[in-house]
C-alpha cells in the first residue's frame, strides 16, 4: 500500500535496506586485541543467542587485530582454532597480525612491533616479564622463531582479507573509496582510516570494519564501525546480520564481572 501511494504521487520508492543471504546469521566480531576472557564470554553468549534464535547457516567473522595490547593473545589464537573446529568461523587479516608476522623478516620492525603492543603478544607465547626486559633487541630477534612456532605463523598468514555477503562487505579497516571491491589493495583493507572514514557517499558494498576505535557501534549508512576498543575499555563487539536485520552482542567488563549486553539497531 505504502508503495502505491509513493507511486500516486510520483515518489521513488524506498531502496531495500542491506542484507545478507536468505537462510544466513553472522556474528561479525569486532578487534579482540588480546582480551581473551571477553572473548570467551561473547563465544559463550553467541552460541547462547544462536541456539535461542530460528534455525539459520549460521557464519562468524572475525575482523583482524585478534593480537598485540591485551594480555592473552596466544590464547585468543587457540580459542579461535578450537571454535573453528566446531563452528564456520572466518578470520580477516589485520594490520596488527601483520606486523607480528612481519617482526620475524626484520628487527626493525620488531621494534616497531614492540611499541604496539606486541611485548604482550610476545609474552603471552611463555616469555616471562623478566625474560622480556633482560633480552637485547638482536637477541630477541633471534629468539623469537623458538617462541613461536612456524604452524602459529602459518595459520596467522592465512587469514583473509576481505569477505562478501550480500550487500555487504568485510574487511579489517576500510576500503579506498577511489576503487572498486574487486580492486582494493591489501594495504589499505588493512591500515586505511580518512579517506575511507570521511567518505559519504555510497560504497559498492556497506563495508563493516574494525581498526578504529568508537565509543559504541559506528553506523554511518555506507559503514558500520565495530571496534570499541576491546583491550583499553572493557567492550568486545559482535554485531549479527540477519536478513536486513542489524543487532549487536557485547561483553562488557567492569570490576572484574562481565556482562552481556544485547541491543537492535535502527534501520
Amino acid at each position: 500500500m505504502l508503495e502505491k501511494i509513493r507511486s500516486f504521487f510520483g515518489l521513488k520508492p524506498e531502496p531495500a535496506s542491506p542484507s545478507v543471504p536468505d537462510g544466513t546469521r553472522y556474528y561479525v566480531i569486532g578487534d579482540i586485541h588480546g582480551r581473551l576472557d571477553l572473548f570467551e564470554a561473547l563465544i559463550t553468549a553467541i552460541e547462547d543467542d544462536d541456539a535461542q534464535s530460528a534455525e539459520a547457516d549460521t557464519r562468524i567473522i572475525l575482523l583482524g587485530d585478534l593480537v598485540d595490547r591485551g594480555p592473552d593473545s596466544a590464547g585468543v589464537i587457540a580459542r579461535t582454532r578450537a571454535w573453528q573446529a566446531q563452528r564456520d568461523v572466518r578470520v580477516l587479516m589485520g594490520n596488527h597480525e601483520e606486523m607480528f608476522l612481519q617482526a620475524f623478516e626484520n628487527p626493525e620492525i620488531l621494534r616497531h612491533f614492540l611499541k604496539h603492543g606486541g611485548r604482550e603478544t610476545i609474552m603471552s607465547y611463555g616469555l616471562s616479564k623478566k625474560e622480556f626486559s633482560k633480552m637485547p633487541l638482536e637477541d630477541l630477534f633471534a629468539k623469537l622463531p623458538e617462541i613461536v612456532p612456524p604452524a602459529e605463523r602459518e595459520y596467522i598468514a592465512g587469514f583473509d582479507e576481505k569477505i562478501i555477503a550480500g550487500d555487504y562487505l568485510f574487511v579489517h579497516a576500510g576500503i579506498d573509496p577511489a576503487f572498486r571491491v574487486k580492486d582494493q589493495q591489501r594495504a589499505d583493507m588493512l591500515w586505511i582510516r580518512d579517506r575511507f572514514l570521511d567518505h559519504e557517499d555510497p560504497f559498492e558494498k556497506v563495508v563493516v570494519h574494525g581498526h578504529t576505535i568508537f565509543d559504541d557501534v559506528m553506523d554511518c549508512g555506507n559503514r558500520i564501525g565495530i571496534d570499541t576498543g576491546a583491550f583499553r575499555s572493557g567492550t568486545l563487539t559482535a554485531l549479527v546480520l540477519e536478513g536486513d536485520r542489524k543487532r549487536t552482542l557485547q561483553t562488557r567488563s567492569a570490576d572484574g564481572v562481565i556482562k552481556i549486553v544485547r541491543d537492535d539497531i535502527a534501520a
